[in-house]
């Protein structure tokens, strides 16, 4: 039976990103040896991780002046890499989820952090608006999607600011106005490859400025010194990424990725507006995440969730359970999924709730 994926993380990569791999474990680059096996200074490696950065800036569109970074650690590590970076004197934090929660915890031991709004007394089913960030800010770091909750901002925020962002979850989704930032970051394991590897996009002239001495791993400038190879990264995420982003470039690049995905989230969002059982956790349509789809059912129906998983199950549709901290369902719609298991899940909610 066919699998349709639907978990948030680690999640599915598209099949070319899967067989390329595979056959790279069995014999890399005509070399004999695996991937797994490789020297990271192999001229073979070399190469891979060179082409995945210059495919990096070029479907980003990144202007000159940045470095594309390839680090360990996870998007957690970044919590605390940015601040012993970028923050001298006071940050602005924006509060959305439990992952920018753990950012502000992180930046809180570096210096003053102004959490400029939070929905977290809301349950986090909203984007805070209309709040104030101020100019004396060394930078303002928001999340840009939030998996566990469905949410997500879409646009690059106007702040009197320099911006940085946690996008691990909708990178490759839309276009990133880079004039505006200093440093975006991603863990590996959404949109782009298997985890292990965090992506890190960094204005290079922004760095140098605190005055803290900053150990050598969590230096920005020693791994672009160094290419990203300071010490041994982490080669077959790496190598998975290669894949996922020559995927990305055959498809058509951002543009096209991001049509895919609007059509996706379209397509689910308007199932679950038209049902009776179904109802969206988000209140504001325009802060639904079309990456991360969260549903419960309405309360005359709620015994039936675990019913309503089995059924799914039965149909090959696998991942959709919510999160323990918010239960009901989440249908993740990452770039590799197809619109056909968006319509698999659709067409076993019109099933399901016909027959109750």
């Amino acid at each position: 039976m066919k699998k349709h994926n639907f978990y948030a993380g680690p999640s599915i990569l598209s099949d070319y990103t899967i067989q390329n791999t595979a056959d790279a474990i069995l014999n890399f680059a005509d070399t004999g040896l695996s991937i797994l096996e490789i020297s990271h200074r192999s001229k073979q490696f070399q190469a891979v991780i060179d082409e995945a950065t210059a495919l990096v800036k070029e479907i980003l569109d990144i202007p000159a002046g940045f470095e594309v970074l390839w680090l360990g650690g996870g998007a957690s590590m970044q919590f605390c890499m940015i601040p012993y970076n970028f923050l001298s004197k006071k940050a602005s934090y924006l509060d959305t989820g439990t992952w920018a929660s753990n950012a502000i915890k992180e930046a809180k031991l570096f210096g003053d952090v102004d959490v400029v709004a939070s929905s977290k007394e809301a349950g986090y089913t909203f984007i805070p608006k209309g709040f104030e960030v101020t100019a004396d800010s060394d930078y303002f770091h928001y999340t840009s999607n939030n998996t566990i909750y469905g949410t997500e901002l879409r646009k690059d925020p106007d702040v009197p600011c320099r911006l940085i962002a946690d996008m691990s979850s909708d990178i490759f989704s839309r276009a990133i106005d880079f004039s505006k930032y200093d440093a975006i970051y991603a863990g590996a394991q959404k949109n782009l490859a298997p985890a292990g590897v965090t992506l890190v996009i960094v204005r290079e002239d922004a760095l140098g400025k605190v005055e803290r001495a900053i150990p050598t791993m969590l230096d920005y400038r020693t791994h672009i010194k160094k290419g990203s190879m300071f010490n041994t990264p982490p080669v077959l995420p790496i190598f998975s990424a290669l894949q996922t982003l020559r995927y990305y470039k055959q498809l058509g690049g951002i543009t096209e990725l991001e049509r895919r995905d609007l059509e996706k989230a379209a397509l689910l969002y308007n199932a679950i507006d038209e049902s009776k059982m179904f109802t969206g956790t988000v209140t504001d349509p325009a802060d639904r995440s079309i990456m991360n789809v969260c549903f419960v059912m309405t309360p005359e129906y709620k015994e039936l969730e675990s019913a309503f998983i089995d059924f799914c199950t039965a149909r090959g549709i696998v991942g959709i359970k919510g999160h323990r901290s918010v239960g009901g369902f989440r249908a993740s719609l990452y770039n590799a999924l197809p619109i056909q298991s968006v319509k698999v899940l659709t067409d076993a909610m019109h099933d399901f709730e016909a027959t109750h």
